[in-house]
């Protein structure tokens, strides 16, 4: 059986509470398996089930009694250390111009692919978790996925809704052809206008550190400071399987920058942006 994993990220975000849902599936050499995780500002949840649970139509993903898809999420969890239960629903979507991997999309046999489902959406609805009730009204989302064998061994990624508009950020080892190389993607969704941020646009790393990223693309340039933040477990795919151990704060503390030769466009400090560092 083919070594591979799926997985969609659903971010929901309120001023003052976070919740992140990835449901997945994976199958490896030996088994194959569904799972959801579930990451708050204060804690993470991995819970396993039956490939079997698994059901995939028309953009709409089962597992079990749970159901995620463009219109929402329904939870219905009940397992010995996590008890899940509510719905919420989701406004119209902000997809991006084109497929986030550009020419990248069409080489195969790539390790990890990325995709961007939807940079900006309205949330609205509520979910316990373990009693916890994460109460959304008129609240921001956003859905990414990854797809392949293995997660990057090392990457920076960060995502945060802004006042006006949306901003993901990858930065990762990319095993390709025999050599590596460090490989940028990146959309600033900005007053309604797109910006990119590529390798396949020219986009190089300039300053790789737990204190700051700097990419910089032609005219433009975007810096990142997380200004405090230590991660939650999670489970990450090596060989289809969830045996690696990564780090993800769904909400911290990050200040970005975002500039056109030298002028900001964007200045802000989030309170609440999503930040992983695996280098």
């Amino acid at each position: 059986m083919r070594k591979y994993f799926c997985g969609w990220y659903f971010r929901c975000q309120s001023d003052n509470q976070t919740l992140a849902i990835i449901p997945s599936i994976h199958r490896t050499k030996h088994s194959h398996f569904s799972a959801i995780q579930m990451i708050t500002d204060h804690n993470a949840y991995n819970l396993q089930f039956p490939y079997s649970d698994f059901q995939y139509k028309d953009n709409h993903i089962k597992i079990a009694g749970n159901r995620f898809g463009r219109d929402g999420i329904n939870l219905d969890i009940q397992a010995s250390d996590c008890s899940a239960r509510g719905s919420i629903r989701f406004g119209s979507f902000t997809p991006i111009q084109y497929d986030i991997m550009g020419p990248f999309q069409y080489v195969p046999f790539m390790q990890c692919r990325h995709s961007v489902y939807s940079m900006h959406h309205s949330v609205d609805g509520e979910i316990q978790i373990n009693g916890i009730p994460y109460v959304f009204q008129n609240s921001i989302g956003y859905i990414e996925g990854d797809r392949g064998h293995s997660f990057p061994k090392e990457y920076v990624w960060t995502q945060c809704s802004l006042p006006d508009g949306s901003l993901m950020l990858s930065v990762a080892d990319i095993p390709f052809c025999g050599f590596r190389f460090t490989g940028v993607i990146g959309v600033v969704f900005l007053r309604g206008k797109e910006y990119r941020l590529a390798t396949y646009l020219g986009a190089k790393p300039v300053k790789i550190t737990p204190e700051e990223i700097i990419i910089r693309q032609d005219a433009f340039s975007l810096t990142i400071k997380p200004q405090a933040y230590s991660g939650h477990p999670l489970r990450a795919p090596v060989d289809g399987a969830m045996i690696r151990t990564i780090h993800e704060h769904p909400s911290c503390k990050v200040y970005y920058c975002f500039e056109e030769n030298g002028s900001p466009l964007l200045t802000f400090c989030a309170e609440n942006a999503a930040f992983e560092y695996e280098f």
